[in-house]
């Protein structure tokens, strides 16, 4: 149930939308007070996300007797809505880009916070579709983010992406499966994981609430990739 509001809020509902439509679809034609009750939110707010519903597409009403009856729409119409959303975002996509390019620094630092955010960086080395050179890998990745991990790794074998890794002697990497692996000495631990790829540097820190820090700059980057190169050439093969 919990995952299925949460997939409902992506799409684009509030968190009582979502708990309403559930109900709805559980009760199949109902009042407001059962609803009200099945999806425990107030009489008042149950209205409300029902107005909302209805205003989507995704709820209707029939009065019997002066009592109205709610009904839910079909659960193919969420994917409709997605639909019309994204063929709105393909047409102005053009714009935006436009907007984004010309606008856009060519040196800049940018800093993502939360999961959401590690998963955008991780998208930008996939998009840029250049070599990664990565150290500081704890498998963090997999541990927070296990179904994105499975897919990033599918992603770089897709476009053939190169990556270079340098991990600590002693653990399994997810990533050791599309990576050229070197090892660092078991005393080497950290938080923090470095990828190397193009003209950017991606700092992920694996804290309570993780972050990432994105640069853009070439100059930087090759001094990064400079010191990689000097750690792979000291770092233990793998045998």
């Amino acid at each position: 149930m919990n995952n299925t509001i949460e997939i409902l809020k992506n799409c684009g509902l509030s968190k009582n939308e979502a708990k309403v439509y559930v109900a709805l679809l559980q009760l199949g034609s109902s009042k407001a007070g059962k609803i009200s009750k099945l999806a425990q939110i107030d009489r008042t707010s149950t209205y409300n996300s029902l107005k909302l519903l209805i205003e989507k597409g995704l709820a209707s009403y029939v009065i019997v007797g002066k009592v109205r009856w709610f009904q839910p729409a079909p659960p193919e119409k969420l994917l409709t809505l997605l639909n019309e959303k994204r063929e709105g975002l393909v047409r102005i996509m053009p714009f935006l880009n436009a907007e984004y390019k010309e606008k856009k620094l060519e040196e800049n630092v940018r800093l993502f916070k939360g999961l959401k955010g590690i998963r955008t960086v991780l998208e930008d080395i996939i998009n840029e579709g250049k070599q990664n050179l990565v150290f500081g890998s704890e498998g963090q990745l997999e541990k927070n983010m296990p179904a994105f991990a499975q897919r990033f790794v599918q992603l770089l074998k897709k476009k053939r992406i190169k990556v270079m890794s340098l991990v600590r002697e002693g653990r399994r990497d997810v990533s050791s499966k599309t990576a050229e692996i070197r090892f660092v000495p078991k005393t080497v631990k950290s938080n923090v994981v470095t990828n190397i790829y193009g003209n950017k540097i991606a700092i992920i820190i694996w804290s309570k609430t993780p972050e990432a820090i994105l640069i853009e700059n070439k100059t930087a980057a090759e001094a990064y990739r400079s010191y990689f190169s000097f750690m792979w050439g000291h770092a233990k093969k793998k045998t």
